[in-house]
């Protein structure tokens, strides 16, 4: 419960600061100083009362009527009416909280949770009787009460109403004033069972985050409300004024009561380092949810780093109010639960950016939720007009895909485009990293700290598995491999091409005499352990394990660990345990997503730690893979970042329409977050209808097509001039797949700079790199092109040099690194040298 006492003002412009503390005011009601009492309740967190002291007449009613709708609405807590008129206004208000100001004998009548207001010198047997056990609020008033009749009704849960002119926060007071010390007050309420007589204290900032837990006595809390700072009782050492050698001092805000008064709460502002000897914010941890935001925010609004999200959010007005709207469309638009909390999430982020950006503190945007929760007028509630109807978005958004009806890919002529329509159209869809990040990392950290135990609870709540074990070891069971003939033949086949072309790129050792006497060599060793993720999902995709696992055995990695999600009766696809069989892996990984990834970066008590990851994956097992990369206790790298899949087709008039739309969902099946583009070179409308026509056809007669409808509708078709302005378009747009199906296609290879692998010609579909020409299919997507190369053998590799430098050698290049070790200020470094040089009888 709040401060014992309710300090009454003649007007706002008495009230005094000092009694801030004790959390509420009361003020007289005067119609002329209507809009000074608004102002004031909305600039403080006190709990402000209006007390109504004179007679209102007929004629005065209804004005009484639209200011206490005024009053309730902009955040006055309760009124304080005489019987008669209180009955009156409670049917006029719903909702009017009142406290009912009459006498004892009426009281039965009012109901039995009501305020009500009753004369000191009623009975102290009757006060304490009408409190119904501490569910009714029960005040006191009286011009001209004692001190002794003040703390005596204190002391039995009332609440006396005193003129604040007569309240004091000294405590040691001449005979000759006669004020109440308000320390007094407070202490006549509180109890304690404690044999040394102290009380139980709480401390707490504004926000009610709690930031300690110490004692006071009656020593202390007089002092404390003298100075308006924490002052505590130690118990080893008297008086502790909070901060007084640390400098992490305590402005005191409010004292309140427990409901039994036998325990405190100091609500302070803190300064310094914090309240814990730590030198934490709090000895209970650290905050969380929007306060640990706002924190974050604060701090990035100063510190944030050039070019920065958040640095851009604070500096582009526009950007900020774009994800505003955006993140409140896609509030309003999610469904479930956890896309709801999801949405509703980005929301409160990108809500409280704007308001660190324009210095509004979460602590005034609460005041202002606690005044609407006070308000009493019900609006109507509707929509601003133009709210009402589907707004635009700013933003490229998942949209409702037609199950019926043609399938297309949206149509764009580039020469009557704007560039941003024509970069509209190459965007991939959203991946939101920093939200996935905020996921994935639980997961990645259960797994780090409980092993075993967290990859098997993983796998039975993500892929609905119980598992005894998440490790299946090799020799792996022959009749885990069961496969048709035909199956292995294509497998065989598969893994001989792959092995054959990963072979070409060993390299022999590099050595290089840059100078007399100095040679410098660079020689590949592979990487000792590594993991291989293998897909699963929609589509299980074996064909990963071969692309991953046959490099990784030319390269000679000494531990190869394979990862897979399992199926719904606990085993895996026959393909990857082949696979993994051909290729010599040591076991396989029964788990998928983030917990895969985790437990081949920590290991576990029987997943081997791997010094690197590869293997494409979605947003979780992508994130997961940057997030392990980043963390040097893991001392694991990854292959590249990997996202949906992705082809680029360029076309022109001699391409074959049905090899075209073949391609074109060859990647559009992979997943509805897949991107297709194709390049249309100098079409006319006839011939691309071809192709358009080709595509709907094949797509019907498809398993997945509900999956390649969705993929289509965020895909395009672009309509250009000339090659160069195709394959300038590509570069920019630096697609994993890039199939060229134009005539003289082998001519242009020259102009690909971005690209994660070239399909060249009509008769290079992506599907033979997917599986049996020899190249690699793990290749890089959203744009990654520009920085990643595909998976090869040196992925699996690492690169160390030698120098080996004669005395000759010594001659030529000594004096060159002593003069440079000289300009750095290293010594040693020269030292080294100079003292060879020197028993050389170089120098």
């Amino acid at each position: 419960m709040t401060f014992p006492l309710l300090p009454a003002y003649a007007s706002v412009a008495e009230f005094d600061n000092s009694l801030s503390l004790v959390g509420k005011a009361v003020f007289p009601y005067a119609a002329d100083q209507l809009h000074n009492l608004i102002k004031f309740t909305q600039s403080t967190e006190l709990q402000v009362n209006v007390q109504v002291e004179s007679s209102v007449t007929e004629d005065q009613f209804e004005e009484l009527i639209d200011n206490l709708l005024k009053l309730y609405n902009n955040g006055i807590n309760e009124v304080i009416l005489d019987l008669d008129l209180a009955e009156r206004v409670v049917q006029r208000i719903p909702g009017a909280r009142v406290i009912y100001r009459t006498l004892v004998d009426k009281v039965a009548s009012l109901p039995a949770n009501a305020s009500i207001a009753v004369p000191f010198s009623s009975p102290l047997g009757d006060l304490k009787s009408f409190t119904n056990g501490g569910s009714r609020t029960v005040y006191a008033f009286s011009e001209t009460a004692k001190l002794v009749d003040v703390t005596s009704t204190v002391a039995s849960g009332i609440i006396p109403i005193i003129d604040a002119r007569q309240l004091t926060t000294e405590y040691e007071l001449s005979e000759d004033v006669k004020k109440f010390p308000v320390s007094e007050i407070l202490l006549a309420s509180l109890t304690t069972d404690r044999p040394d007589g102290l009380f139980t204290t709480l401390v707490a900032d504004s926000s009610n985050y709690s930031l300690g837990l110490v004692y006071s006595s009656k020593k202390s809390i007089p002092e404390a409300i003298r100075t308006q700072t924490g002052v505590y009782q130690s118990r080893r050492h008297g008086l502790w004024y909070k901060g007084a050698t640390s400098g992490a001092t305590q402005k005191l805000l409010g004292i309140e009561l427990d409901c039994d008064g036998d325990c405190l709460k100091f609500v302070v502002e803190q300064t310094g380092v914090g309240f814990c000897h730590l030198e934490r914010t709090s000895c209970f941890g650290q905050s969380k949810g929007l306060r640990a935001m706002e924190a974050t925010l604060w701090d990035r609004k100063s510190n944030a780093p050039e070019g920065s999200y958040t640095k851009r959010l604070f500096d582009d007005e526009v950007l900020l109010n774009a994800k505003i709207r955006e993140e409140a469309d896609e509030l309003a638009e999610a469904k479930s639960k956890e896309d709801i909390a999801w949405e509703c999430a980005d929301l409160f982020y990108f809500a409280l950016v704007r308001c660190a950006k324009y210095g509004v503190t979460l602590d005034e945007v609460e005041r202002n939720l606690d005044m609407k929760s006070l308000k009493v007028t019900r609006r109507k509630g509707d929509a601003k007009p133009g709210y009402t109807k589907e707004q635009p978005k700013e933003e490229s958004k998942p949209k409702e895909v037609p199950s019926e009806g043609r399938i297309e890919l949206c149509k764009i002529d580039v020469s009557k485009a704007s560039s941003q329509e024509i970069e509209d159209a190459l965007r991939r869809p959203i991946q939101k990293t920093e939200q996935i990040m905020e996921l994935v990392k639980p997961i990645v950290d259960n797994v780090r700290q409980n092993g075993d135990k967290a990859l098997l609870e993983l796998t039975a709540k993500f892929d609905g598995v119980a598992l005894k074990t998440p490790v299946l070891e090799a020799p792996f069971p022959e009749e885990l491999m069961q496969l048709p003939d035909n199956v292995k033949r294509a497998i065989d086949l598969s893994i001989d091409n792959v092995r054959k072309f990963h072979e070409a790129q060993l390299t022999e050792t590099l050595q290089v005499e840059t100078c007399p006497g100095v040679v410098c060599s660079r020689f590949a060793r592979p990487i000792e352990k590594v993991g291989l993720y293998i897909p699963g999902g929609t589509a299980i995709l074996p064909s990963t394990s071969l692309m991953l696992g046959v490099p990784a055995k030319v390269a000679g990695c000494k531990e190869i660990v394979f990862a897979s999600p399992p199926k719904k009766d606990g085993t895996l696809t026959p393909e990857v345990i082949y696979v993994a069989h051909k290729v010599g892996a040591k076991c396989i990984v029964l788990a998928g997503g983030a917990q895969a990834v985790a437990a081949m970066a920590y290991g576990t008590e029987t997943v081997p730690k791997c010094d690197k990851i590869f293997g494409p994956g979605n947003q979780f097992v992508t994130a997961a893979k940057m997030m392990v990369q980043n963390d040097t206790s893991a001392l694991c790298s990854i292959d590249m970042p990997a996202g949906p899949s992705e082809v680029l087709v360029i076309a022109d008039k001699y391409a074959d329409p049905d090899f075209v739309a073949s391609d074109l969902l060859s990647q559009a099946e992979h997943g509805i977050d897949s991107q297709v583009i194709l390049l249309a070179v100098d079409m006319t409308d006839k011939e691309l209808a071809r192709i358009e026509d080709a595509v709907h056809n094949q797509a019907v007669q498809l398993p997945r097509v509900e999956i390649v409808r969705k993929c289509i509708a965020h895909s395009t078709t672009l309509s250009v001039a000339t090659y160069e302005q195709a394959l300038e378009m590509s570069n920019q747009y630096a697609p994993e797949h890039l199939i060229l199906q134009i005539e003289n296609a082998s001519s242009y290879v020259d102009q690909v700079q971005h690209a994660g692998s070239v399909f060249v010609g009509a008769y290079s579909p992506e599907s033979c790199g997917d599986y049996s020409s020899g190249t690699n299919h793990t290749l890089p997507t959203y744009g990654y092109a520009r920085q990643y190369s595909g998976v090869n053998t040196a992925t699996f590799q690492k690169f160390i040099t030698s120098q080996d430098v004669t005395p000759e050698g010594l001659k030529h290049i000594g004096q060159a690194v002593m003069d440079l070790a000289a300009v750095e200020g290293l010594d040693a470094h020269r030292n080294a040298v100079k003292v060879r040089m020197e028993k050389l009888g170089l120098i």
